[in-house]
């Protein structure tokens, strides 16, 4: 699945410090060498949790 800058997702693995459900931003897109993304998630209060990079089956769409 494609996903675009800004776009509001839903982690669906453990990873890192993501837990399963968090949601997060994706600020930035790569396509080579393969589909991945950057997500940013915050923590309750609006601060950065966490910035990592997670693979399309990783994620699914959120709707806000």
């Amino acid at each position: 699945m494609k996903f675009s800058e800004n776009e509001v997702v839903r982690v669906n693995v453990e990873k890192d410090t993501a837990k399963l459900g968090d949601i997060g931003t994706i600020i930035c897109v790569f396509e080579k060498p393969n589909e991945a993304y950057e997500v940013e998630i915050l923590n309750d209060n609006g601060t950065p949790k966490l910035q990592t990079v997670f693979l399309p089956d990783e994620l699914e769409k959120y709707d806000v």
